[in-house]
């Protein structure tokens, strides 16, 4: 009689020395509620603050620009120290600590009006980012080990993401309607929070062992592999360039609402700009949704990552050309909707399947580090653009930076081989090619 609560106790020991989550609980299924989750709050701050920025605080075109490249640059300073941490100690820690830091620069940011204390809550979003950049994949890989599933659900988890994107903006875009900017603003910090405590309590972490070695020799060792494999993989090095110019012109996305004022709401601009949105990432999951049947394909992620720069720059020639909200809405259906999430997931998936688990972390963080350093390049040049000829022709020319990177990748050699044909270290080695 007493036996069933015995198992149910043995069952419950093991269970909190793995750190695992509840039975039922599938890695696979609590990463993609988290991933919506996390979405939910995320672009829901995206959506009021960049709003909050131009209504409440009064920003100029310049100083959103300006902001773009801070957050950007202490990303980028602060990615590959966190993505090497994650890969010698722990993947699921960061992420908390990545969530609280992400929180505070949030609910901060809905307090303040004042330009230097909105550019530090920028620096918190881009410290926070840099802790989770890298080990969320990282951890997946590892806890779900099943190579045969993961490039459909990182596409499946962009999916997802666009889905929690969707419902954050219609969510918060109606708070903001009725309770204020600012009042949304904290409401999403708060919820990013509440996203950390999901990580920290259902994440489990039985796949991943701590390097034994000392804390500076591990991390140099670390750190010099995931470099060797970004640097000799040629694939990789394809997805990184292409990354820092696509990134790089996609930091005019921060002007898209003064766009959209510029050529005239009908009316409130909060409802009109969470529905263009929401619109944009439908498509987005559309399109997302053709790409998961086919990633496994030879040559389908070039092809694929192409096509999207192409689409991508049409839409920002079209919204720079709008003669209403309507059409500069069209615009941001192809760009933020379809372009700017369909390279994100497929350069995620691509660097993925050449990188092995002890530097996983790290060379996404390289991933993340090229983003950053496309930001901040593009970021610089597109203020001045815009500064002196206008938020127009600083959308014209991330445009054509769209289109310069599509045809670098269609001519490319990428993703035409095997990944086991690519270069790959050997842990505490150099890199060796395969036979």
């Amino acid at each position: 009689m007493h036996l069933p609560n015995l198992r149910v106790l043995a069952c419950l020991k093991s269970r909190a020395f793995r750190n695992a989550p509840p039975s039922g609980r599938d890695t696979a299924g609590t990463f993609l509620r988290w991933t919506f989750l996390r979405a939910v709050f995320h672009r829901g701050y995206v959506l009021v603050s960049g709003l909050y920025f131009v209504i409440v605080a009064h920003l100029s075109a310049t100083q959103i620009v300006v902001l773009a490249t801070v957050m950007s640059l202490t990303l980028g300073l602060s990615d590959v120290p966190t993505g090497v941490w994650s890969d010698a100690f722990s993947r699921k820690w960061p992420l908390v600590i990545g969530h609280g830091l992400l929180a505070a620069g949030m609910m901060m940011t809905g307090l303040v009006t004042a330009y230097p204390l909105i550019v530090v809550t920028q620096v918190l979003w881009g410290l926070g980012w840099a802790f989770s950049s890298g080990a969320d994949v990282a951890w997946l890989t590892d806890e779900l080990a099943r190579p045969d599933r993961i490039d459909r659900l990182l596409t499946t988890r962009a999916r997802r993401d666009l889905a929690g994107s969707a419902a954050g903006l219609l969510g918060f875009g109606l708070l903001a309607w009725a309770c204020g900017l600012a009042t949304a603003v904290v409401v999403s910090g708060a919820g990013m929070a509440v996203a950390g405590v999901f990580v920290a309590l259902w994440f489990a972490e039985d796949n991943f062992t701590p390097v034994a070695e000392r804390l500076w020799s591990a991390s140099l060792s670390i750190f010099r592999r995931g470099l060797t494999l970004s640097l000799r993989d040629r694939e990789i090095r394809l997805v990184l360039a292409a990354t820092m110019i696509i990134n790089g012109a996609g930091v005019v996305s921060s002007l898209f609402p003064r766009q959209l004022v510029d050529v005239g709401f009908a009316g409130d601009p909060i409802p009109w700009y969470t529905g263009i949105l929401i619109v944009a990432f439908g498509a987005g999951a559309l399109a997302l949704r053709f790409v998961e049947a086919r990633i496994h394909g030879a040559g389908v992620a070039r092809r694929t990552y192409a096509l999207a720069c192409v689409l991508g720059g049409a839409g920002l020639v079209v919204l720079a050309r709008a003669p209403d909200a309507v059409v500069g809405g069209l615009g941001i259906l192809l760009a933020s909707g379809i372009a700017f999430n369909v390279t994100r997931a497929v350069s995620v998936v691509w660097v993925n399947r050449r990188t092995t688990s002890d530097v996983r972390a790290t060379v996404h963080s390289f991933l993340s580090q090229a983003e950053c350093a496309g930001e901040v390049v593009g970021g610089a040049g597109l203020a001045v653009v815009a500064r002196t000829a206008g938020i127009s022709a600083a959308l014209v020319t991330s445009g054509t930076l769209f289109a310069c990177t599509a045809a670098i990748v269609a001519c490319s050699r990428g993703d035409r081989l095997s990944p086991s044909a690519g270069w790959r270290p050997r842990p505490g080695r150099g890199p060796v090619r395969p036979p």
